[in-house]
């Protein structure tokens, strides 16, 4: 894969992300939808990934493979014709997807509740 063909690759996610942020707010999408694409939106836009990107190849496999995987899951979950019509508006909008520091807050505070749990979910079975 050349630097074209990854930047277009590239700029495909980011468009998939702008169309899932719209479907989440159209009301034909389903429950189940909707749940997975709130969760494949925050963590395309969270600043915290599960595996940081200073990780030589691990850091952008969790990308590579997580929001590819969680786009196509969301995908399926909702009707076919609001999918094409969520990506022709987000291919047509020049808007960028809405920046919200309470969103950006909330999105620090669940990483950090995730890694106390895990934690204190591990701290008895490293002590034995």
């Amino acid at each position: 894969m050349n630097l074209q063909q990854l930047k277009a690759w590239a700029a495909g996610l980011k468009r998939d992300i702008h169309a899932l942020y719209l479907a989440s707010r159209h009301p034909r999408v389903p429950l189940l939808a909707k749940l997975i694409i709130v969760v494949v939106v925050a963590y395309a836009l969270s600043p915290i990934d599960l595996i940081p990107d200073f990780i030589p190849v691990l850091g952008y496999l969790d990308d590579l493979l997580l929001l590819p995987l969680g786009i196509w899951l969301a995908i399926r979950l909702m009707p076919a014709d609001i999918w094409l019509e969520c990506q022709a508006q987000a291919s047509q909008s020049t808007t960028k997807l809405p920046t919200n520091r309470y969103a950006l807050a909330i999105i620090i505070i669940i990483w950090v509740a995730l890694a106390i749990a895990l934690i204190l979910w591990l701290w008895p079975k490293l002590l034995r």
